[in-house]
């Protein structure tokens, strides 16, 4: 069998969870008094939001030990197993790293993908990954192979009532953050080359909610054969205006539903609302 090895970046929804032979390695939050958290579900996501909203500085996030990698290889490797390994994308955390140190300390031969995205992107190639394991019966090296061209089409694209946890956390210029932090201004980001970037604005959320409907189209508009995620980090109601336009505008139906987690909910903070789609070849 091949293990899909994947970190708690990707916000595993329960039913993705639940596919046989998919395991996660989580990294993990240290809030203000010292007190550091897995990102393994022990605390639910509204209860981690609840606990950014009343902290008054932000938590700090922290990628996996090598060690908690090792521990997943040298398990496959007794039962025979290959194992590809699909992770956040390394310019936003060194979780790439470790499972490249893991792997070389173990001496097992472990295929890794570095997704280049996080969250529900990165929840798609994982996705990818168990339908070319399962349908198509792809070895692990055959799935990286085909992952690597596949994850160039992968689409994030998100509005964020603030950019001051994004600034704080260091995963945003200063410079960037101030002119998309104007009064009124709400920021839409896209993950480009595997970092966060600011792509547009638009006054209050039904300005930036359009400003995010026009780079749908403009980052390659939506290939219907995969669907599409909409994300929220602490209030689902926000996604309801998105669901509307895709299905009246786009004409597209279904779409999957996802929150994000810890490990991104605390560089991004409160009142997102995004989505995620596969590009149009």
């Amino acid at each position: 069998m091949i293990r899909i090895v994947t970190d708690s970046a990707a916000d595993l929804t329960a039913e993705q969870l639940s596919v046989p032979g998919i395991f996660v390695v989580p990294l993990s939050v240290t809030f203000a008094d010292g007190t550091t958290q897995l990102d393994d579900g022990t605390m639910t996501k509204d209860e981690f939001f609840v606990r950014l909203a009343e902290d008054s500085k932000l938590p700090r996030t922290s990628q996996p030990s090598p060690a908690s990698f090792m521990q997943v290889y040298e398990d496959a490797a007794a039962a025979g197993d290959e194992v590809l390994v699909i992770t956040i994308g390394q310019k936003l955390s060194g979780t790439y790293q470790c499972a490249h140190l893991a792997a070389a300390d173990v001496g097992l031969q472990v295929h890794i993908v570095d997704s280049e995205a996080a969250s529900q992107a990165e929840a798609l190639l994982v996705r990818e990954a168990v339908r070319l394991r399962d349908e198509e019966g792809l070895t692990a090296e055959e799935i990286a192979a085909v992952l690597e061209q596949f994850k160039k089409r992968v689409r994030i694209v998100a509005v964020v009532d603030s950019l001051k946890h994004l600034q704080k956390g260091g995963r945003l210029p200063a410079a960037v953050a101030i002119v998309g932090g104007a009064l009124g201004i709400k920021p839409v980001l896209a993950l480009k080359d595997g970092e966060i970037k600011l792509v547009d604005k638009g006054r209050g959320r039904p300005g930036a909610l359009v400003a995010m409907f026009k780079q749908l189209d403009a980052l390659g508009g939506i290939d219907p054969r995969y669907g599409y995620t909409l994300l929220y980090s602490d209030n689902k109601q926000l996604i309801a205006p998105v669901h509307h336009y895709m299905h009246q505008n786009l004409q597209l139906t279904g779409g999957r539903v996802a929150q994000l987690g810890p490990t991104i909910g605390t560089h991004v903070g409160p009142g997102v609302v995004g989505v995620v789609f596969v590009a149009k070849e």
